[in-house]
């Protein structure tokens, strides 16, 4: 299917004005992109942000020390009541809690749970298992803190977009045999979960939005390959997904990441896992923090929402 219009006229406009021929990225300093990257999504993502939600910066655990996260807290939430912990995508090396904000207070006042959203440290500066560690360790820090925000232990799930949705997955598995932290939900959205071999939307695709040079850079900057632990970033390689909690598994069809998500959800399902996968056939990559540009990002944002809702 045709890519959305809204969200097709707003790549006409930024190919109009990129310039002839663009550096690397490889050859700009990672802070550089990371800042364009929160400019282009903040731009995208902030007028339609609920603002019946409450945002609070706190800290939270991570695996070598306190890391900054933001508690999102709807209006009239019940205390205690559900939560939801976050892991923003962006290749493990940008984006932060600025560049999803309009998203996870999307999430958090179609959903009315709480949404603690997770700000992990980057790669290249710190490389894997840095990423996985502090998605981890918080949400470690939910369970063990629950209280202390307003929330039942009981009624925790985790989710993520694109590298947030590997860490969210990852983290699952993490906890599959933890007695006293027990996850309800995950919330994985067009996640990158390293199948085996590349699929047929990574092999053919080359973006938009998601290009095969990006995905690269992601992968020399995280320096996971030939890790000891290398496993934990490829939940698609993980012989046994029993016991895992439900799932909400969302892809786009302009996405190279689209069949890896659609081969994760039917993977889990047939591991007894009761996952729900939603296509989004005309959208593309990182659409869930383009909430200004498109009316099918608010329509797919409720969906996942109302999973949030029905899960926890």
């Amino acid at each position: 299917m045709p890519i959305d219009p809204h969200i097709k006229s707003m790549l006409d406009e930024q190919a109009a004005a990129a310039p002839a021929e663009a550096p690397p990225l490889s050859a700009i300093p990672p802070d550089m992109v990371r800042a364009g990257y929160r400019m282009q999504r903040q731009a995208q993502n902030q007028a339609t942000s609920p603002q019946d939600v409450e945002a609070k910066d706190i800290k939270v655990a991570g695996a070598a020390g306190p890391i900054p996260a933001r508690l999102y807290t709807p209006a009239g939430a019940a205390t205690p009541g559900a939560l939801l912990v976050y892991f923003h995508g962006g290749g493990f090396v940008i984006g932060d809690l600025e560049t999803h904000d309009g998203h996870c207070r999307r999430l958090a006042s179609y959903s009315g749970a709480r949404v603690l959203a997770v700000d992990y440290r980057l790669a290249p500066e710190h490389p894997f298992p840095a990423s996985h560690d502090d998605a981890l360790a918080a949400t470690r820090w939910a369970f063990d803190h629950a209280g202390d925000i307003g929330v039942d232990r009981e009624r925790i799930g985790v989710g993520g977009d694109s590298a947030g949705g590997n860490l969210a997955a990852s983290v699952c598995i993490d906890l599959r045999d933890d007695p006293t932290r027990q996850l309800k939900f995950q919330l994985l959205l067009y996640p990158a979960v390293w199948p085996h071999e590349w699929t047929q939307s990574r092999e053919e695709r080359d973006g938009p939005v998601l290009t095969k040079a990006a995905m690269a850079w992601f992968e020399t900057a995280l320096a996971a390959a030939g890790h000891p632990c290398e496993i934990r970033m490829a939940p698609a390689r993980q012989n046994d997904l029993s016991g895992l909690p439900r799932a909400f598994v969302a892809t786009a069809g302009h996405d190279p990441l689209e069949h890896e998500g659609r081969d994760y959800a039917a993977a889990l399902s047939a591991a007894g896992v009761a996952a729900h996968h939603a296509n989004y056939p005309t959208l593309v990559h990182d659409f869930y923090i383009m909430g200004d540009v498109s009316p099918a990002v608010i329509e797919a944002s409720r969906e996942a929402a109302e999973a949030i809702r029905a899960a926890l």
